[in-house]
């Protein structure tokens, strides 16, 4: 773990080194945009320059409503059911993943389907079907309103179950306890997720699982760069939107660690009564936060008399994926295109 001074860092000039103040920011790194994250927004922007608008995208494409509204004003129309796109309109799935109905419904209605689903969700569908084909009953664990567990829940519903705590767990029922396996919303709390799997393999002791975990890098980084700086921190200020799962995760970590913790859209949503007091403000984002908005929270409490800002690496992050073939085959086929990758 390094701590850097941000001013070396930033050529926005948002962030500087004042050792004579006693008030400090300690900016967490990773943060932020994640692999999945930067392709799916990606892959909307190079539809909307390569097909032009409109571009329908089914659900937000991330779970930030600072990037959809950027997206919308380039064209992009986001909605919340295929039955909105118009028959033979192009559309975009979103990071989180579609179920197979959605699939076949578009297929149906003649849609130009452009899949940018994380790879990591990817995974965790593949997971599904295959355990769902080998005759096991399937327990999937994450919170059932989300989008990734609607979609994955989709590949095997007649033998799916849906659990989102050590509660829920003692009250599952199976046909054959032997004949059972788990797999995970990829944004869930690594502690959270541990003691749920433990009391899966307690109640089933037989209980298959992925051959590695389904939360993703990026969701365990950001949960590992708050807990190695939590205890150092007076509060943690982590960026994202309300219905970022990941984000809300970073704040149940701090609050688990004793240190108190707040999920901000953007700076206007800091309450100044959070501030009286505390000398040391960590912050971070969400893995499908902008980094825009965590610059303007840096600004925000520099105008505070926050004038120490060190970013914290606490491991470096150098994923990248690349381009679904939908994109690539039509930049190919595009007048002077070449291929891309992200």
């Amino acid at each position: 773990m390094t701590a850097t001074s941000i001013d070396t860092l930033t050529p926005t000039g948002l962030a500087t080194n004042d050792s004579s103040n006693d008030k400090r920011v300690l900016l967490l790194k990773p943060r932020g945009f994640c692999a999945g994250v930067v392709r799916a927004i990606d892959i909307v922007k190079i539809a909307l320059e390569t097909f032009g608008a409109p571009i329908y995208v089914r659900k937000e494409i991330v779970h930030n409503r600072f990037v959809v509204n950027e997206l919308a004003e380039k064209g992009a129309i986001f909605v919340d059911d295929i039955d909105q796109v118009p028959e033979g309109m192009r559309v975009i799935y979103s990071a989180h993943g579609v179920s197979p109905a959605v699939r076949e419904h578009s297929k149906e209605r003649k849609l130009k389907v452009i899949d940018a689903t994380c790879p990591l969700v990817t995974k965790v569908h593949v997971e599904a079907i295959k355990f769902a084909k080998q005759g096991y009953s399937l327990v999937l664990v994450g919170h059932r309103d989300h989008d990734e567990i609607e979609g994955t829940m989709g590949e095997a519903p007649d033998v799916t179950q849906v659990v989102s705590n050590v509660e829920e767990v003692q009250a599952l029922q199976v046909p054959d306890p032997n004949r059972v396996a788990y797999l995970t919303q990829t944004t869930l709390s690594l502690d959270e997720a541990r003691d749920i799997i433990q009391a899966l393999k307690e109640k089933f002791p037989n209980i298959a699982g992925p051959h590695s975990q389904d939360i993703c890098y990026a969701t365990e980084n950001r949960q590992t760069a708050v807990k190695n700086v939590a205890h150092n921190a007076d509060l943690v200020l982590v960026v994202g939107s309300q219905n970022s799962s990941n984000s809300n995760r970073l704040v149940e970590v701090s609050k688990n660690l004793g240190t108190n913790g707040y999920l901000i859209e953007n700076s206007t949503a800091i309450d100044p009564a959070w501030l009286e007091g505390i000398s040391t403000v960590a912050v971070t984002a969400g893995a499908s936060a902008p980094e825009v908005l965590v610059e303007d929270v840096v600004a925000y409490l520099k105008e505070r008399g926050y004038g120490s800002v060190e970013e914290v690496e606490v491991m470096p992050e150098n994923v990248r994926f690349g381009l679904p073939p939908e994109i690539v085959q039509a930049i190919q086929a595009a007048p002077g295109g070449t291929s891309a990758t992200v």
